[in-house]
């Protein structure tokens, strides 16, 4: 049996031509799915939507008349000005499907619909984290499902035809079924006796007794069924705790009075992508939120992004807090720690020395990635980018060159967040610690 599923999606594609477009045309969506993270807000953006790729990317070859050539014979109808050998003018305006320069939206964009699973699949498409080497796995609450042998009762779905004809077989050889090939024997014999000319003087005897042993073997194979309820034998399944690969992601940031709104917004946008990332990577992830100023606190959601904080900056703080609440919660043996930090880098010169101590001694040997993130203001981007570090930048710039899994990046603009992201966990095989 074939079936042939023509149900239509939203888009008016059948399932299998959305698949074929969505392969023919990946480059043009992938990048329009990058392109789209810039007008989306952190709430929608795991969600399903709507893109818009040029037109020219979903260009098919097609099969049309020539415009030359050929014997050509047209009617046109309604024609009361010309006669045969006139020439027709060209029309003075353009008309078509076209919108005019500066009218409309045009021709130019075709507009997609993804889903949600679809659009994450190209938004984290060739990234991977640089340490995929998890811990020990845990039980958790997430239950799977496993083969559990057989039952004479399942779903008809689940009916296992190799075992139920084993078990036919078995039984039609224990009971002594008559076989279809002593049937047939027994019809050749009568056959052949019914034919013979002239008959011998037994065969009349030689005829009954065949008769009378084909309806015995036909009786037989009636109440001996070919296969029996009995028979049946149904695939089993249970239900299994499943074990789970679990991360822990660790949200540092700077709140004293040099961290404008526009700031947080830069740091919240990339932890937002990064709790993103590593829930498609870990089946169970926590997200632990510590801000300070002079002092280290572990807060909220919305107390960390929105709350007013005054004080000096003190980083030292911040370390010191995560190492607390990992020895508290999260052993290194059963947690993947993965730490983002954000500040504007302005921190005091006399406690940078215990800050990359705390984070090369201390911090980095448990965790499975640091990244941090200096952001920094949106009108001045280019002339600080070039000219000019923070202390926290030149205080850490010597871990990361002694730490593959520490890695640390500017941005002072919401554009650059995903190409920073993107390029933090860009794909580019198994780092260096894994294979170690």
């Amino acid at each position: 049996m074939h079936i042939v599923d023509r149900r239509l999606n939203p888009g008016g594609k059948s399932l299998v031509n959305r698949q074929r477009f969505l392969r023919r045309a990946r480059a043009y969506v992938s990048q329009a799915v990058r392109e789209s993270l810039k007008d989306r807000s952190i709430k929608d953006l795991a969600k399903e939507g709507q893109i818009t790729i040029r037109r020219d990317a979903i260009h098919e070859p097609t099969l049309h008349r020539a415009a030359k050539g050929g014997n050509r014979e047209r009617v046109l109808p309604g024609n009361r000005e010309f006669v045969e050998g006139d020439r027709i003018k060209r029309p003075d305006g353009g008309s078509g499907g076209g919108s005019q320069p500066g009218e409309g939206e045009g021709e130019d964009d075709f507009r997609f619909a993804l889903s949600r699973e679809e659009f994450l699949d190209l938004f984290l498409d060739d990234l991977e984290l640089p340490d995929m080497a998890k811990k020990r796995l845990v039980a958790g609450k997430i239950e799977g499902i496993r083969r559990a042998g057989y039952s004479t009762i399942g779903n008809p779905s689940n009916l296992s035809v190799p075992r139920t004809m084993q078990k036919a077989l078995s039984r039609r050889l224990a009971l002594r079924r008559p076989s279809s090939g002593e049937l047939r024997r027994l019809d050749e014999e009568i056959a052949e006796i019914e034919a013979r000319k002239p008959p011998l003087p037994d065969d009349a005897v030689t005829l009954e007794r065949l008769r009378e042993e084909r309806a015995h073997v036909i009786r037989r194979r009636n109440l001996i069924a070919y296969i029996d309820p009995v028979d049946l034998r149904f695939r089993r399944f249970e239900p299994v705790p499943r074990p789970v690969a679990q991360a822990v992601m660790f949200c540092l940031m700077d709140v004293s009075g040099s961290m404008t709104a526009h700031m947080k917004d830069l740091a919240k946008r990339f932890f937002a992508l990064l709790h993103l990332f590593l829930s498609r990577c870990y089946e169970h992830v926590e997200v632990v939120f510590i801000h300070h100023t002079d002092r280290a606190a572990e807060v909220d959601e919305q107390t960390f992004f929105y709350s007013t904080v005054t004080g000096g900056t003190l980083v030292s703080s911040a370390l010191d807090k995560l190492l607390e609440v990992i020895k508290e919660r999260y052993n290194p043996a059963d947690w993947n720690i993965y730490v983002a930090q954000a500040s504007d880098g302005d921190t005091l010169a006399s406690d940078n020395a215990r800050v990359v101590s705390l984070m090369q001694d201390e911090i980095l040997p448990i965790a499975q990635y640091v990244a941090y993130l200096e952001v920094g203001r949106e009108e001045f981007a280019s002339f600080e980018s070039a000219t000019s570090t923070t202390g926290l930048w030149d205080a850490y710039a010597p871990v990361m060159a002694a730490n593959p899994h520490f890695a640390m990046r500017k941005v002072s603009h919401r554009r650059e967040i995903y190409p920073v992201f993107r390029e933090l966990f860009q794909r580019r095989g198994v780092s260096e610690r894994a294979r170690s």
